[in-house]
């Protein structure tokens, strides 16, 4: 039996990120999941960490910034259009939209995204 699988875009998202950010699902194998993320503009995510899942996102369109801290290692990274970044395990992260648009956001889960409980709280610069 073939487990290829192929899907669109949903029109309107799923669900809501535990960071506030709108998600559309979309496909996940063995190794890792994938999904949409969109953040209005002007808008400021809640700060998470992540208990055991690790990610790859790769900006679709708009602006913005991605604040990142592991340890003594803290950094704020500009997004926009073509920017891809990864989260480690463990990592505090939090990310904001421009005043003006929208950031649209396709991101890798390795191994797939576990379920509720995943994204823990955590303190951000914003």
């Amino acid at each position: 039996m073939s487990k290829f699988a192929t899907k669109s875009l949903p029109p309107l998202p799923d669900l809501l990120a535990p960071d506030g950010s709108a998600v559309r699902v979309l496909l996940a194998i063995g190794g890792g999941s994938m999904a949409h993320f969109e953040l209005a503009a002007g808008r400021t995510s809640l700060a998470v960490v992540h208990r055991t899942v690790e990610e790859i996102w790769y900006v679709l369109s708009g602006r913005g910034e991605m604040w990142r801290a592991e340890g003594d290692r803290e950094e704020v990274a500009a997004l926009e259009a073509g920017t891809c970044l990864t989260i480690p395990v463990g990592t505090r992260f939090q990310f904001r939209a421009s005043a003006t648009e929208s950031l649209c956001v396709v991101a890798i889960t390795m191994p797939p995204w576990p379920g509720p409980g995943e994204a823990l709280p955590a303190v951000g610069p914003w």
